[in-house]
């Protein structure tokens, strides 16, 4: 796995988000797919990923071993620039588990910047308010944005 120089996540409790700025040694048409493809983000994000497509409204599905499928839909979308997904992460989930719960949820946003040799994303993830736990749900998450983004430096630099 590609060692990041990249600073991990920062919760932000007054605000309740949580953001992570990353540069990545990849164009930002090849970061765009590993954020916006199902078979990319499966690679680095959870363990399986599905989307009915890349539109605002479309909805998907994001797994992660040990924690079950997360409902997602896509809120926003400006290729090859901006997207967030609003995903149904809480414990306290809608009732149908296959639904955003638009009251019991968070959005997370990327946005892609091209650099010389590279991109740089930032993702912020907001609305923890919603959430049965913020304070938690934000150091979880927190937590995991790091995990996670360096996963995807790696798949997208190195392949591993």
């Amino acid at each position: 796995m590609t060692t990041t120089a990249n600073q991990p996540a920062v919760a932000d409790a007054s605000e309740l988000t949580v953001r992570r700025t990353i540069t990545i040694a990849a164009p930002v048409e090849r970061v765009w797919a590993a954020i916006t493809e199902a078979e990319h983000i499966a690679k680095w994000f959870g363990q399986a990923a599905t989307l009915d497509e890349v539109a605002v409204g479309a909805t998907g599905v994001f797994s992660f071993e040990g924690y079950g499928d997360f409902p997602v839909r896509i809120e926003e979308l400006d290729p090859p620039r901006t997207i967030a997904y609003r995903w149904s992460n809480d414990n306290a989930r809608a009732l149908d588990p296959d639904q955003v719960d638009p009251h019991r949820s968070t959005v997370f946003r990327f946005t892609l910047e091209p650099l010389d040799g590279g991109t740089q994303l930032t993702v912020v993830e907001s609305g923890f308010g919603t959430l049965a736990d913020p304070a938690a749900s934000l150091e979880s998450n927190r937590m995991g944005w790091t995990s996670e983004l360096d996963e995807l430096v790696a798949y997208l630099e190195d392949g591993s």
